[in-house]
Order: C-alpha cells, then sequence, then structure tokens
C-alpha cells in the first residue's frame, strides 16, 4: 500500500493545480480499488476504480494482439463530450486516472501523469490479495 500518504496527497494536488481542468485524480488498484484521490466525492472516486479495472483488463488483451507489444497497457485516452479521460499504469498492480474538462491539453496531461508517476512510482504499488487480504 502507500506509504506517506500525507506526501502522496500534495503529489496528487501538485499535478491538479498543474494541469488546468482536472475534475477528479484517482490512484487504484489493478482489481479496482481505490488507493487515493483528490477532488471529486469517494463515491464517484470508487466508481471510478471499479470502471478502470476492466478498462485496463481490456486494454491490456487489445495490447497482446499488437505484434511486438509485451501485453501491457501503458495508456488510455478518451475523449468524451465535455472532457477526456486518462488511464496511466502507475506502478506494481497500479494505475493512475484523472477526469478532466475540455479545458485540460491532451499532450500536457499525458506528460505531467508520467513525471507524476516517474517521481512516486515506487510508492504506487498496490500488492496482490486473496480472499481481500494480502499475499
Amino acid at each position: 500500500m502507500i506509504q506517506q500518504r500525507a506526501n502522496f496527497d500534495w503529489m496528487l494536488k501538485d499535478l491538479a493545480d498543474g494541469v488546468p481542468g482536472i475534475e477528479m485524480i484517482v490512484v487504484l488498484s489493478a482489481d479496482g480499488l481505490r488507493i487515493a484521490r483528490f477532488g471529486g466525492d469517494p463515491d464517484a472516486a470508487d466508481r471510478v476504480a471499479a470502471a478502470c479495472a476492466g478498462l485496463q483488463s481490456l486494454a491490456g488483451a487489445v495490447a497482446q494482439e499488437i505484434p511486438g507489444s509485451d501485453g501491457r497497457m501503458k495508456m488510455v485516452v478518451i475523449e468524451i463530450n465535455g472532457g477526456y479521460f486518462y488511464l496511466m499504469a502507475a506502478g506494481a498492480n497500479a494505475y493512475l486516472a484523472v477526469l478532466s474538462d475540455m479545458v485540460a491539453e491532451p499532450g500536457l496531461m499525458s506528460n505531467r501523469m508520467r513525471d507524476l508517476v516517474i517521481r512516486i512510482g515506487a510508492h504506487l504499488t498496490s500488492p496482490p490479495r486473496r480472499n481481500g487480504q494480502t499475499v
């Protein structure tokens, strides 16, 4: 799990402050459990985390069909009427998701997300679980 959570929270805030238009940031485990969030309400963050688990699985399945791919998803960007959704692999069994309005520039967003993952990637891990318990 994430260590030094208070320090981690300010890094999420730093991402939100650095890219205009961010509505919500969610850090989640591969099985769709919310680890941390910035912005939005907790219930919405839980729903986003759960949806991301399916999306990262789907992206991984598609990645396996690309010749020369190692089958791992790095980033998914979805343009939605009114905004964007970004999902980036962020560590062992962890992902970083961002919801933004149309003001957010996708190139800047992906660069800032990548920088955040590089800075705190070691802390963005979620150990595997079995029967609700960490293994």
